[in-house]
């Protein structure tokens, strides 16, 4: 009896041991991930560790792995040892799971140990996780999510602690914490929440791992869910001789380590919210090299771009892309007051007076300014709309006198570089509020661009519609170029004014995820490497892109130095994403109010159907209520003059896809269609053979954003007046001109009634001179005719002229009768010619010109004017007429009178 009590024993304690043993044997782990729910995936059985072969490793099997490990869902399964080679055995083989499998044990394979593989197959699997941020920026903010059983499950803000928030901040890989919000709402409407409340202590590295208190009664009190966001640039210090203070070099803890900050960026600005951080009053100076620490080789590379008025570094925008080398030495330091309730006085308000935070780089901060510099509907922040914060509002610049040297001004204060264009009549779109400069005449050289010189605060007159707007060198974008494709293709950055591509190397699963999501095209993508070689030149800007889980755009991760030839042709990036983007905007491109409308069917881009980009696509507006009111705002938005014509009943051919406007209403003012009066977008009762159209009166005009000029010397300024405004004009102008051709017309009647009877008294006087002339001339012929005189002979007289006696030259041959008369014969040697009113013919003269032979005068002609000595222009127009005559002996007693104009 002892002894068979003694055998159950045994029996019992070996089936406990086997039990605990088998228990034992069977671990699951994923390792070299960079976290618990990524990695190689390993199986203890045995005793021994071992991995998975990739035969047939397909998602419904890494599903299993995520589901047991407690970490959500499967993201991927990998193969080919992506996680590095394992060792030990290989403890299964082709695993073929069906996903509902609670231990990958325990899906179908051939059988522990039981493989054809080697080291170099092991499997690996990335998982969603136990806990996620969704709805913010990136994986590193948003609410907060647990992963129960198949669906995630939001958590409340009841007892959540700032300690939890920086353990799942850790257990994500985002760094630290930075905020806690409350009270947001959820972002589902079907009432579900996380039934526990999680009690970190901050040690732990996983919030799986943190203790857990089911809440009373299964429900737990909230005001809504909550949200977290963490940072990667969370902890900031002064090192001045291995103590921190309020003095010192720039430090941040970032990748695990102390790095010092790169002083090629570093402005006032952001000294200012350094020293507001660690509550040390405000900075009053950043000297360089003064604070140097001796081993601080790590120098971070990446630029902030601070304002002066947050309140932590996190809260500035950070570039990263392309940022150049830092040299040696080259650290950022900061000298702040030291006065936790110290702040720097207001600056005078005047345009001229100088703004503390526009101290120059190392010089003290003396004033505080309480003016802001922002650009505005560019797609960036150094590309757009010039807007200034001033007495507590924020206006525009008028774009009077507006050139690449008050461009160059703005963009450098913004930390952007140079200006590779400075825009004009509204580009990126007409502003509100006031209008506080105007006519700025910028040296290129000032801190601020409120001190250049200019009319003065708020004196203009301008409209929005001539809103200035620049774009500089540092304008990043971000755009895929296909023929047939929105969400694959070419990989390219707009840098420096110009697109380039992007080099493929060594572009990781993280910076793809980064480059789609920050293009509209889902959260993952993948690199195509077989894609055939693109033919044309073109910038290679940037190679060696390393992004984290805490960037969130493609500009915040660390990268090369922009380069124009940074690899090979061949090394271009090809990327297929794998979502499906809903565009914007018709281009890839930040776009303008101007490039969501366009004009179809009219044969130019001025005349057609209207189209406007609305949710992804183009669609038509119907024809209600479409008036030249209407027509007028289209014209005018696409920079083609002014309407005259509003067609509708598809004018231009019926459009397809969607009609998105109807009943628009507009005042014929308004700087864009969609500003006009109308209904809901979609939202129409009419069909395409109602397609609106119009027919505008000018070329369009165009500035491209990838052009380092001025567009204000050869951009055509749109009118600003409304149609019946610019039909007075019209009129008016007309009418002044037809007055002024009356007007001349009645000057020159009288000018010519005035010569007409000068010529008649010039052309009464010759006459009956030379007749006088003539009779005696014939009296002393009759008295030398010797039928008629006596025999003595008689010398007959000359035709006398006063040419030859005026000349100089009494000897010279008289003219004959018959020759012609020069001009300055006949007595009136002191008379030139001067142009006169062209005078109607009269009978007998001929219309020719007239020169004098002997250099008397100046010659005339009718498409010149001579130079005349005041007595010569007394009688200039007698003297004209006189010129034409001529005397013709046609028969002895010279009894004809010739007139003729010469």
């Amino acid at each position: 009896m002892t002894m068979n009590r003694h055998g159950f024993l045994q029996g019992l304690v070996f089936l406990l041991f086997s039990v605990l043993s088998s228990a034992q044997d069977e671990q699951l782990r994923l390792v070299d991930g960079d976290g618990r729910c990524t990695g190689r995936v390993e199986i203890l059985h045995q005793g021994s560790w071992g991995t998975i072969c990739d035969d047939f490793w397909e998602l419904i099997d890494a599903h299993v792995v995520c589901r047991q490990m407690g970490c959500g869902q499967a993201l991927d399964a990998l193969a080919l040892a992506r996680f590095g080679e394992g060792s030990g055995p290989i403890w299964l083989d082709d695993v073929n799971c069906t996903g509902k499998e609670s231990h990958v044990w325990k899906c179908p394979s051939k059988g522990w140990g039981e493989n054809n593989c080697d080291h170099t197959e092991d499997a690996g699997v990335i998982c969603s996780g136990f806990v996620r941020l969704v709805g913010g920026h990136g994986p590193c903010s948003g609410q907060v999510e647990v992963r129960s059983e198949e669906d995630w499950t939001p958590v409340s803000d009841g007892n959540f602690t700032f300690l939890t928030a920086q353990v799942i901040c850790a257990d994500l890989g985002c760094g630290k914490a930075v905020s806690v919000l409350g009270h947001m709402p959820f972002r589902r409407s079907d009432g579900r929440v996380w039934e526990e409340e999680f009690g970190c202590t901050g040690e732990e590295s996983e919030l799986w791992s943190c203790p857990r208190v089911p809440c009373p009664g299964g429900t737990c009190r909230h005001s809504g869910a909550v949200q977290v966001v963490c940072s990667a640039y969370t902890e900031v210090r002064l090192m001045n001789n291995g103590t921190s203070q309020c003095e010192g070099q720039v430090q941040m803890h970032i990748s695990g380590g102390w790095r010092a900050l790169c002083a090629s960026h570093w402005t006032m600005a952001n000294a200012h919210v350094v020293c507001r951080q660690l509550g040390c009053g405000v900075a009053t100076s950043t000297p360089r090299g003064t604070y140097f620490v001796e081993g601080s080789d790590a120098i971070w590379k990446a630029r902030f771009h601070c304002s002066g008025a947050e309140s932590f570094l996190w809260n500035c925008p950070v570039t990263a892309l392309g940022a150049p080398d830092c040299a040696h030495g080259n650290t950022a330091s900061v000298i702040c007051s030291g006065n936790q309730t110290q702040v720097l006085p207001q600056c005078n308000d005047s345009v001229s007076e100088p703004g503390g935070s526009a101290a120059s780089e190392g010089s003290p901060a003396s004033c505080s300014d309480s003016r802001r510099l922002r650009l505005a509907d560019g797609g960036g922040r150094c590309a757009g709309r010039v807007e200034i914060l001033h007495q507590g509002s924020w206006g525009t610049i008028c774009d009077d006198g507006w050139d690449l040297a008050d461009a160059h001004v703005v963009c450098r204060q913004l930390g952007c570089g140079q200006a590779v264009d400075a825009s004009a009549l509204a580009r990126f779109g007409a502003g509100s509020g006031p209008i506080w400069l105007d006519e700025l005449n910028c040296t290129g050289k000032e801190p601020h661009v409120w001190r250049c010189p200019s009319r003065g605060w708020g004196r203009h007159d301008c409209r929005h519609k001539e809103d200035a707007g620049v774009v500089c060198s540092e304008f990043l974008a971000l755009r895929m170029v296909s023929e047939d494709q929105e969400c694959a293709g070419w990989l390219e950055v707009f840098y420096n004014g110009t697109w380039g591509s992007v080099c493929r190397s060594p572009m990781e699963e993280l910076t793809l995820s980064i480059v789609c999501s920050q293009l509209g095209c889902g959260d993952s993508g993948t690199l195509n490497p077989s894609i055939a070689f693109r033919e044309g030149s073109r910038p290679r800007w940037v190679d060696l892109i390393q992004c984290r889980r805490t960037d969130t755009f493609l500009w915040e991760c660390p990268s090369d130095p922009w380069k124009y030839d940074s690899c090979s042709p061949k090394e271009e990036a090809y990327i297929s994403c794998a979502g499906i983007r809903s565009k914007g905007c018709p281009t890839a491109a930040p776009c303008t109010d101007k490039e969501k409308l366009r004009l179809r069917g009219g044969g130019t881009q001025c005349s057609g159907r209207v189209e406007v980009w609305h949710s992804g696509s183009w669609g038509t507006v119907c024809d209600d209520s479409w008036s030249l009111a209407e027509a007028e705002v289209v014209c005018q938005q696409l920079g083609c003059g002014h309407a005259l014509e509003a067609l509708g009943s598809a004018a231009f051919g019926p459009g397809n896809g969607s009609i998105w406007l109807d009943e628009v209403q507009c005042r014929g003012r308004e700087p864009s269609l969609w500003a006009c009066a109308a209904e809901p977008w979609g939202q129409n009762d009419c069909k395409h053979e109602e397609d609106a159209g119009v027919r505008c009166s000018g070329d369009r005009t165009t500035v491209p954003p990838t052009r380092g000029r001025t567009s204000t010397a050869s951009s055509p300024i749109p009118g600003i007046f409304s149609l019946p405004g610019i039909l007075c004009v019209i009129l008016a102008a007309l009418l002044f001109l037809v007055l002024i051709i009356l007007g001349i017309q009645l000057h020159r009647g009288r000018a010519e009634h005035q010569a007409l009877s000068a010529f008649k008294d010039a052309f009464d006087e010759a006459l009956y001179q030379e007749i006088d002339d003539l009779v005696k001339s014939e009296k002393v012929d009759l008295l030398d005719n010797p039928d008629n005189l006596s025999d003595d002979s008689a010398t007959k007289l000359p035709y006398y002229t006063g040419d030859d006696e005026e000349n100089g030259d009494p000897e010279s041959a008289p003219e004959l009768p018959g020759q012609h008369v020069d001009a300055t014969g006949n007595g009136y040697d002191d008379v030139d010619e001067s142009p006169i009113p062209v005078t109607p013919s009269l009978p007998g003269m001929n219309e020719n010109y007239f020169s004098p032979e002997d250099g008397g005068g100046a010659s005339y002609s009718q498409t010149g004017i001579s130079l005349q000595s005041p007595r010569e222009a007394v009688n200039s127009s007698t003297k004209e007429k006189e010129s034409s005559l001529v005397l013709r002996q046609d028969e002895p007693e010279y009894d004809d009178v010739e007139l003729s104009t010469m």
